[in-house]
C-alpha cells in the first residue's frame, strides 16, 4: 500500500515538473515570437524610411526566383532589382512545346501580331536564373541599397533596391555584374541609374564587345533589343531630366517619391508640374473625362478634362503607361462615390500634358 502511494506521488510530481517545464518552454517561446515579431516591425519600418541604405538582409532559402527577382527574409514585400530587366524562364507547359517547334517559329508565335516588342520565356532566361545562383552562391546575407532616398517602392509595391554581396573585402552590384555578364541590357525604363550609370553604360559595352549572353548572335534571346533599347532610353532621359529640373523647383513632383502626396497637398490652390506614369483612363460620356496618374495600385492622382476635345488633342489617350507631365493647379473636391475629399488637378489645354513621345508613337511594354 505505501508503495503504490509512493509510486503516485512520483507520477503526480512528474507531471506537475512536466508541466512546469511546458509552461518555461511555452513562456520563453512567446518572448522569442515576441522578440521575433518586434525586430521585423523594427526592420520594416527602417524599409519604409527614406535613405539610401535599407540594411543587410539574410538571403531566403529559395532565394533565385529568375534572373531579376531574387528573395531575402525579413521583408514583407519582395524585391524588383534596379538596372536591370532579364528574359524569362519557362514557367509553362504552352510555353516550352511551342519552344519545342523551333526557336524561329517559337519568336513568331509568341509576338503574333504585336507591332512592339514581347516578354516570353527564352533560353537565354534560364541561363539568367543560373547565373544568378552562381553569382549568389555562399553569400548568406546580401546589402540593400537604394538608387534614390525617395524612391521606396514601385506599383506593385515591391521595394526598389540594388543588391550587393561582399567578395574578398569589395562590395559587388549584382545588377552592374549581371549587365556586364550580358544576362541583361541597362533598363533604363524607369529611369537612369543616378548612382551608377556611368558603371552600368560600361558594363553593357563590355558585354557587347565581347558578345556575352544576350549579345552573342549564336544564343537563343531577344533579338529586338536595339528597339527596345531606343524607346527605354527616350523615356529614362525623359525621367532624368525632369528629375534634374525638379531638384531646382519646389513645385515639381515626382509622383513615385514616397512624399509626393504631402508635397501636392501643401501646394493646394497653386500651380505644379507633375510626373506619372497613365493608369486608368475613364472617357465620360456626358461628363467629365479621368485620366488616373499611377503611385501605387488602388492610389493614384486624378486628372480632369470637362473637354473632350482638349482631352483628344492632348494624346493622353495613347500614353496609357507611359509617363507623362502635367503642368496645372491643385484643387480639392468631394467624391461623390466615397464621400473622401482628394485632390485633383483640371485640364483645360492640350500643353499642359507633356511626354517624350510624339502622338502615335509605339509603347514598348517591357
Amino acid at each position: 500500500m505505501q508503495l503504490n502511494r509512493f509510486r503516485l506521488f512520483a507520477v503526480i510530481l512528474s507531471l506537475l515538473l512536466s508541466a512546469l517545464l511546458s509552461a518555461c518552454a511555452s513562456t520563453a517561446l512567446a518572448k522569442q515570437r515576441r522578440y521575433e515579431r518586434k525586430q521585423a516591425q523594427a526592420e520594416l519600418a527602417r524599409a519604409e524610411k527614406p535613405g539610401l541604405l535599407l540594411g543587410d538582409y539574410p538571403l531566403a532559402e529559395e532565394a533565385v526566383i529568375d534572373g531579376d527577382t531574387i528573395r531575402v527574409d525579413g521583408l514583407g514585400a519582395s524585391l524588383r532589382l534596379l538596372g536591370i530587366d532579364t528574359e524569362e524562364t519557362f514557367k509553362k507547359d504552352s510555353e516550352r512545346r511551342a519552344f519545342d517547334q523551333g526557336w524561329e517559329q517559337y519568336l513568331a508565335a509568341m509576338k503574333g501580331d504585336a507591332k512592339r516588342p514581347v516578354k516570353m520565356a527564352t533560353p537565354l532566361g534560364e541561363e539568367a536564373k543560373v547565373w544568378a545562383r552562381a553569382f549568389l552562391a555562399g553569400a548568406k546575407s546580401v546589402r540593400l541599397e537604394r538608387d534614390h532616398p525617395k524612391e521606396i517602392r514601385d506599383f506593385f509595391d515591391r521595394y526598389l533596391a540594388y543588391i550587393l554581396v561582399e567578395r574578398d573585402g569589395k562590395w559587388l552590384n549584382f545588377s552592374i555584374e549581371s549587365v556586364r555578364a550580358g544576362m541583361s541590357p541597362y533598363f533604363t525604363k524607369y529611369g537612369l541609374s543616378r548612382r551608377f550609370h556611368g558603371e552600368f553604360l560600361a558594363a553593357e559595352q563590355e558585354a557587347r564587345d565581347a558578345k556575352r549572353g544576350i549579345w552573342d548572335p549564336a544564343k537563343q534571346h531577344y533579338p529586338d533589343y536595339d528597339e527596345r533599347k531606343v524607346w527605354w532610353d527616350t523615356r529614362g532621359t525623359f525621367l532624368h531630366a525632369f528629375e534634374k529640373t525638379a531638384e531646382q523647383h519646389e513645385n515639381h513632383v515626382v509622383l513615385t517619391h514616397y512624399d509626393a502626396l504631402d508635397r501636392i497637398e501643401r501646394h493646394e490652390g497653386k500651380e505644379i508640374v507633375l510626373l506619372g506614369s497613365v493608369g486608368d483612363i475613364h472617357l465620360g460620356a456626358s461628363g467629365p473625362s479621368r485620366v488616373t496618374l499611377n503611385r501605387r495600385q488602388r492610389q493614384g492622382f486624378n486628372l480632369i478634362f470637362f473637354d473632350k476635345d482638349v482631352f483628344l488633342s492632348s494624346g493622353i489617350a495613347a500614353r496609357q503607361s507611359q509617363f507623362v507631365t502635367v503642368r496645372g493647379t491643385v484643387t480639392r473636391y468631394k467624391n461623390k462615390h466615397n464621400g473622401k475629399e482628394e485632390l485633383q488637378i483640371v485640364v483645360s489645354l492640350p500643353g499642359q500634358i507633356g511626354s517624350p513621345f510624339t502622338v502615335g508613337a509605339p509603347n514598348v511594354t517591357n
